[in-house]
């Protein structure tokens, strides 16, 4: 395809762009991977405990039929009595890095002002566990959730699931999972920049070849991974790459951002639309000049503020609803 100019950063995320340039680079290889997981790329230190407001449980639960138990890291109010929602988040790292720690600081922060909890599921990862492991390990540790709601304060009637990159993709998967099988019966869905298409031939991702983090190499390395010499080809499963998804009804009312200067930007795009199109509920915003993750590497940022103000007001209303 003949590709156009990329959209520009917003200033102040390019200035954080330069800054990192030196230990994030925009393309990875499956070659880099050790090193990557042996001293992984540095984001901002999160307290989970915010200093003795939230509570932290560490759960062993059964996987998926057949297959190895899963860790919960649940975080829940100090001291808060009764049943709290609870968000089931779900952790990024392109499929092969990160862990169930790796919770955005904005999240925990809502942890005190929503009164809510977040149970965080530790999957295994690709190449090592390619799909369906992650997506069955996310899946399981949600119905244990829901079926033992009671045992961690949680309310069972009002969970939501939500993760960024990798993590959004598998929450969009989850979701679809649930509705698939007639599992637990979500409120929503927030999906921040997902990584949802193995074919990883947008504009976007033409576009932003070489640029930002997270690029055309990168994906193609995640997808690799996950899926081996499937990616891309016919009868890849939804419940790997949800953008596969013919049928987007019956789904929880979806967040999606993401930015414009991303490689994810068209598809998350298409399967906000998607969701439209198929009578549902979604709430879309595009960052303008937004890189992958920015809100997370340049929190203080404005339009980092702005993104994160978004999801906090989607959040309150579906709460509330």
């Amino acid at each position: 395809m003949a590709v156009p100019a990329p959209p520009p950063f917003d200033p102040e995320l390019a200035a954080a762009l330069s800054a990192m340039a030196g230990f994030i680079p925009p393309s990875l290889t499956l070659e880099m991977l050790p090193a990557l997981r042996e001293t992984p790329i540095s984001l901002p230190e999160v307290d989970l405990s915010r200093d003795g407001a939230v509570e932290l449980r560490e759960l062993t639960v059964p996987g998926p039929a057949g297959e190895p138990d899963i860790s919960l890291l649940v975080l829940r109010p100090a001291g808060e009595p009764g049943p709290v929602p609870a968000l089931y988040h779900i952790h990024g790292g392109g499929m092969i890095m990160g862990d169930a720690r790796m919770i955005p600081a904005e999240l925990v922060d809502m942890i005190v002002e929503l009164k809510l909890a977040i149970v965080s599921v530790e999957y295994r990862l690709a190449p090592d566990h390619p799909h369906p492991a992650p997506v069955e390990d996310s899946y399981a540790g949600l119905v244990w959730t829901a079926k033992h709601a009671d045992e961690i304060g949680v309310d069972p009637g009002r969970i939501l699931v939500a993760g960024a990159s990798a993590g959004g993709g598998l929450a969009a998967a989850v979701a679809l999972l649930a509705r698939d099988r007639s599992g637990p019966a979500l409120i929503g869905q927030m999906l921040i920049c997902p990584m949802l298409d193995d074919r990883n031939d947008t504009v976007s991702s033409h576009q932003m070849a070489g640029l930002g983090v997270w690029d055309r190499t990168s994906n193609d390395t995640g997808w690799t991974a996950l899926l081996g010499d499937q990616r891309g080809g016919p009868g890849v499963s939804p419940y790997a790459a949800p953008a596969r998804a013919a049928d987007l009804s019956g789904l929880p009312p979806a967040f999606v951002d993401v930015g414009s200067a991303e490689t994810f930007r068209d598809e998350d795009v298409a399967y906000a639309t998607g969701i439209w199109q198929a009578g549902g509920v979604a709430e879309l915003h595009v960052w303008p000049g937004g890189f992958h993750g920015f809100d997370m590497m340049a929190p203080h940022a404005a339009i980092s503020q702005a993104a994160k103000a978004a999801r906090l007001d989607w959040l309150r209303r579906i709460l509330s609803a």
